[in-house]
């Protein structure tokens, strides 16, 4: 649909997104006012649906979709709103339900450009808070019964952050967007907490000594129940997450934190709805297998918390003995924490260092040289480090060096996965495969 194509391309000239242009650009703007105004406008929608809210460094849009597919699966329609989307603009806004997953439609998109344009300028809106308004008004008029509602960034100043919720979640707590948030776990802590509403019950994943003070304080001063989820017991999760679709390894806190929101909430625990979470929702990008033959999986984390997780989980799957070598295809924007993430890099895996198609991305080149200049000063090996231009490039690269037994790891932001995810040499590699199989 090219009027569609052409108002969304309009959309994002006029409104640059933090997905695409960064934090230091403008397009981030924290505070509610102009939100809240425009939920006015739209006749309040934030109002008209029930809702959870979820935040969290890490973790908080496996925990949204687990959250979304347990409640379809009780018979319920489930706005679910994330955010960055991979492969379209649309994924931010999805409602699911037992007959399958339904993104905003593209009229729906056109509808509510042309008739809040003028509103978009008026109140100087950033895209974030646009989106926001255009979830809330698409919920609200599809008459979703409820919507798991994720943060965009921190908590207490996020667009989101207008909905009063039925619960509130708190998935995990790391360093990551350190200038607007905090240099500190216990200032990004704080920051996360601004979510809690007097009187709504809280769910934080993990107690622990920097950052659980900074929770009791602020569920004490507004009056709502905190519950810590590695604190309650419950049964049945190695079953699940054995057999989840969402596969990594990182996925059990995740889990444990959605069944002990679900118990909060009173919604039974629905083991096929967990166990197929992601083809139930539409969620992708997480330790997400795009090719069997050599096998490649890809992961948006992209930041210290999260690499560690997958880093430690490629370590143990090499040490398996189930794949012969390594390949790392790894990218990064220019704002990330290189130096806190080269040292967690393995040591033993040949990389491919790439940039993929945004201008936020640290080029190739650079990556190389600082990663060599690291491992030099250290004595390390440095022989199996290359750069490519472009994410295909990359994947181009890795396949000719792969052989059957290879895994193949591709992540360090979500640009690296999507470009990854359009590329026409993964299904064309599969192809061969299947064809050398008969």
């Amino acid at each position: 649909m090219k009027e569609y194509d052409d108002i969304l391309s309009e959309l994002y000239v006029r409104f640059p997104s933090v997905q695409n242009a960064g934090f230091n650009t403008g397009a981030y703007k924290p505070g509610l006012e102009h939100m809240l105004e425009f939920d006015r406008m739209l006749g309040r929608p934030s109002h008209a649906i029930r809702t959870i809210h979820v935040a969290g460094t890490n973790g908080k849009g496996s925990v949204s979709s687990m959250l979304a597919s347990s409640l379809a699966a009780s018979g319920l329609r489930v706005g679910l709103y994330t955010s960055p989307h991979l492969l379209d603009f649309r994924e931010r806004m999805r409602i699911i339900s037992d007959s399958g997953v339904e993104m905003i439609s593209k009229d729906d998109v056109l509808t509510f450009v042309r008739e809040w344009s003028a509103a978009f300028d008026s109140l100087n809106l950033s895209f974030f808070e646009i989106t926001t308004g255009m979830a809330l008004w698409w919920f609200a008029r599809e008459k979703a019964d409820i919507a798991v509602i994720e943060v965009g960034l921190g908590g207490r100043l996020d667009s989101t952050n207008i909905i009063t919720p039925e619960l509130s979640v708190i998935t995990s707590i790391g360093l990551d967007h350190c200038a607007m948030l905090g240099g500190t776990r216990e200032a990004i802590a704080g920051e996360k907490a601004g979510i809690f509403k007097p009187g709504v019950p809280a769910v934080v994943a993990t107690r622990d000594e920097e950052t659980s003070c900074v929770f009791e304080a602020k569920a004490q001063e507004t009056g709502c129940p905190l519950t810590f989820a590695d604190g309650v017991c419950v049964g049945g999760e190695d079953e699940i997450l054995s057999a989840m679709d969402l596969r990594g390894g990182y996925q059990g806190v995740n889990l444990h934190t959605c069944i002990v929101a679900l118990d909060i909430m009173g919604v039974p625990v629905n083991r096929d709805a967990l166990v197929h979470t992601a083809a139930r929702t539409g969620f992708r990008g997480r330790w997400e297998r795009l090719m069997d033959a050599p096998e490649m999986i890809c992961d948006i984390g992209h930041n210290p918390p999260a690499l560690q997780w997958n880093f430690a989980q490629l370590r143990e799957d090499m040490a398996s003995g189930r794949h012969s070598d390594l390949i790392m295809v790894y990218g990064v924007m220019a704002d990330k924490d290189l130096d806190g993430i080269m040292p967690l890099m393995p040591e033993d895996a040949t990389w491919i260092y790439t940039t993929p198609d945004t201008p936020r991305a640290l080029p190739s080149d650079k990556i190389l040289q600082r990663c060599r200049d690291w491992r030099e000063k250290r004595g390390l090996d440095t022989s199996r480090l290359h750069a490519a231009a472009s994410v295909r490039e990359a994947l181009e690269k890795a396949l000719s060096m792969a052989g059957p037994e290879t895994l193949i790891y591709v992540g360090g932001s979500t640009f690296v996965v999507a470009d990854a995810m359009k590329c026409d040499i993964l299904s064309k590699k599969s192809s061969e495969h299947l064809q050398n199989q008969k």
